[in-house]
């Protein structure tokens, strides 16, 4: 274990000295390979629908009261998956890889509620965006969204996400406007970097029901008060605002009561902790398009699973220059890169009618977009989804692989396309990356979440410390926090 510490700390080091000097945005800051969690950003939106059940609820019932309520229900219990990134507390939050554009995930889940289905696509690069549509056709509720996420660094590292979904359920002709909220990611001195959400947010149903969340977590260093990942909420009409429908209080990483407002009466404890989530079923890696996240970023997970660290570097590589000359080429040609399943959009009147209730909930960035699903595209589009195109700016031609700029070999002035085999090769190693990487958690976590690392004062009896004790410290925490948890 102290090799492997040595051997990584002055490169966590030189990191956490990075974020530590910029006051601003953290988008370009790349992360020592080692703190890489074995997924992509655009993954993240599965884990809304962890618990499938609790997804289609809303829709088999009948009073509205109860409907939002069961919304709200569906909202917090699915948040612990999102931070965490479908892993255990214990084991702490990993930072995602960068989706690169274009990137897809595709999958389904099947239980007694039927299959739910779910399509991810990071639809922007220049700022990162995701966009997502989860749907149940058997009991008619659909969700679709998109995140942005800004991290930055002001003492602490923040994720703010810009973005929202909308849940509709087919039956009352009903929409819920869904807030993404903003992360902190806390205890990295103790080794075990957690998600703590913060501020307040609203879910506003189009049928007069506001459900109110506030979100609290502990407090700096644990002075102050206040529990982790602790939350109050409360549903209420919106022509009556001060009678409570509902409440609910405790924890979205643990327990929660709800209680019924009016007879005092508890109505539920629920315990994330105690759910049994699904996971998301997805195509073999070789029976996916190019495309699709997990086939290509195969090279990258592959490393990663090895502790190849240079492995994983140069996976990455492959990919980052192919998309920067991508980039370079459609500029070149003035062409936009165009997505599968998502068309951005200049307003969205529902957004706009039920946003009016509470705007302090919500940010849109307009650069970033207002993002909605295609349904004919859901229906008609067929793999191989970019033709020959590969994600590292190679083609498929005749059993082989060339550049869209066909390289020529000095040597004999021919074309030296590759075979099928190379290509089969280079596909197992390469990894799909922005070619300029931003973070991300989603952390619809979300997660993104999951594994951004924060930089926080740090308690000690000198203050004096110079800062390169303080990186040393943390590089040594997180460092043994990771060997010690690795599997033997």
């Amino acid at each position: 274990m102290s090799n492997s510490i040595a051997s990584n700390r002055s490169t966590l080091k030189e990191f956490l000295a990075s974020i530590a000097t910029i006051q601003g945005d953290l988008s370009n800051i790349t992360a020592p390979p080692f703190v890489l969690g074995e997924f992509s950003t655009v993954e993240l939106p599965q884990y809304w629908a962890g618990h499938p059940s609790l997804f289609v609820a809303p829709a088999l019932e009948k009073d509205a009261e109860k409907r939002a309520l069961l919304v709200l229900k569906w909202f917090l219990g699915s948040l612990k998956n999102q931070q965490y990134a479908g892993r255990k507390e214990k084991d702490g939050v990993k930072k995602p890889l960068n989706a690169f554009l274009g990137e897809l995930f595709l999958g389904s889940w099947e239980d007694e509620s039927g299959e739910t289905r779910l399509v991810s696509e990071q639809v922007s690069h220049h700022p990162p965006v995701t966009a997502c549509y989860l749907w149940n056709e058997k009991h008619g509720i659909r969700a679709e969204g998109f995140t942005q996420q800004e991290i930055t660094f002001s003492g602490s590292v923040s994720i703010k996400q810009k973005g929202y979904a909308i849940l509709h359920i087919d039956e009352y002709q009903e929409d819920y406007l869904i807030p993404v909220p903003n992360v902190k990611v806390k205890g990295i001195l103790s080794g075990t970097p957690y998600p703590e959400l913060v501020s307040n947010y609203s879910i506003i149903s189009s049928n007069g029901i506001v459900s109110e969340i506030k979100f609290e977590g502990k407090s700096l260093l644990g002075f102050g008060g206040g529990s982790k990942n602790s939350f109050e909420a409360r549903t209420y009409r919106t022509d009556a605002p001060k009678d409570d429908l509902y409440t609910a209080k405790g924890s979205w990483n643990g327990q929660f009561s709800i209680h019924d407002a009016r007879s005092g009466n508890e109505i539920e404890v629920f315990d994330s902790s105690a759910q049994k989530s699904i996971p998301i079923t997805v195509a073999d890696r070789s029976e996916q398009d190019p495309w699709e996240s997990r086939r290509a970023w195969a090279g990258v997970i592959d490393a990663l699973q090895k502790g190849d660290m240079k492995g994983t570097t140069d996976a990455k590589s492959t990919v980052e220059e192919g998309q920067r000359q991508m980039r370079r080429d459609e500029d070149a040609s003035d062409k936009q890169w165009q997505r599968v399943f998502f068309q951005k959009q200049d307003n969205d009147p529902i957004f706009d009618k039920l946003s009016a209730v509470d705007k302090s909930s919500f940010t849109v960035d307009p650069e970033g977009g207002i993002w909605k699903i295609d349904s004919d595209a859901i229906t008609n589009i067929k793999k191989p989804y970019h033709g020959d195109l590969l994600p590292t700016g190679q083609v498929f031609k005749n059993e082989s692989i060339q550049t869209k700029n066909e390289v020529n070999d000095p040597a004999s002035g021919q074309n030296t396309p590759k075979t099928a085999q190379q290509l089969h090769s280079e596909q197992s190693s390469v990894a799909g990356t922005s070619m300029e990487p931003t973070e991300g958690m989603q952390q619809m976590n979300l997660a993104n979440r999951a594994g951004s690392v924060q930089k926080e004062a740090m308690p000690s009896r000198d203050a004096n410390i110079s800062q390169e004790k303080i990186l040393d410290i943390q590089a040594e925490a997180m460092l043994r926090a990771k060997y010690q948890s690795a599997p033997h």
